[in-house]
């Protein structure tokens, strides 16, 4: 499904139980719905599941100008108004849990998970590229879409990607949104794997430290993905967070 939002074609997919909560599952830099969908396959007797391709992801159209994490946030904010969706749970992977952060210290959210979310730039001098490259070539099942995400992150291997999402990358990549998290207030669950190189689990803790209401569950031996490495755990974690009568 698509809807005109900020001048752009938003693409989505919503399915599940539409009498009940909303579920929002936003992805990682250069990736799309499809890496969400085991999350949202498993919460479909419980919720009502949207999924966005973010914009200049998968087929929704890049923003028309240089959009910050706050745009990327009030984008999904008019979305989930026209979709009559209000105080939603909001699941955000990296890039998408960066979103999550901002739009939960904005708009009203029941809860919120965040899957290796950054909140302010790494030092590091590797690239986030390369680290989250690395990562998904470890893991069998993800190896297909490590080509897919060389092709959309990094100044050569993006190439052909406007100079507008370049632009973005670089400022979301450097924005300190640290003010922002002190905001928010919703239950947040905080779910990181051990090895994760691209966005470090010292991360997690600090995150929980500045949002009131928050707690790290740790996946031992996982990388950036660890919500698809122990996708059956993270599953029982979250029906307990969403309080959902197994």
């Amino acid at each position: 499904m698509q809807k005109k939002i900020k001048d752009i074609k938003l693409n989505y997919i919503q399915y599940g139980n539409e009498n009940s909560d909303s579920v929002i599952l936003l992805h990682g830099w250069g990736q799309n719905i499809e890496m969400m969908k085991p999350i949202g396959d498993n919460l479909t007797k419980y919720f009502n599941i949207l999924i966005i391709d973010l914009p200049g992801h998968g087929l929704s159209e890049e923003p028309n100008k240089v959009w910050t994490v706050y745009d990327f946030a009030d984008c999904l904010h008019e979305l989930l108004i026209s979709l009559k969706i209000d105080n939603p749970i909001l699941i955000g992977h990296s890039f998408g849990g960066k979103i999550s952060l901002v739009y939960s210290s904005k708009y009203k959210v029941k809860k919120l998970v965040l899957l290796a979310s950054p909140y302010k730039p790494e030092i590091e001098k590797i690239s986030i590229k390369t680290k989250i490259l690395k990562q998904m070539a470890k893991i069998q099942f993800l190896k297909p879409l490590a080509n897919f995400t060389k092709n959309h992150i990094g100044s050569v291997d993006y190439r052909n990607a406007s100079e507008a999402m370049r632009k973005i990358l670089v400022s979301t990549v450097n924005l300190d949104i640290t003010e922002d998290v002190k905001k928010i207030k919703c239950p947040t669950l905080l779910v990181w794997g051990d090895n994760d190189t691209a966005v470090p689990l010292k991360r997690a803790y600090e995150l929980e430290k500045l949002i009131k209401d928050a707690g790290v569950v740790v996946f031992d031996g996982c990388t950036h993905y660890a919500y698809l490495e122990r996708l059956n755990q993270l599953m029982k974690i979250l029906d307990s967070f969403f309080e959902v009568e197994c």
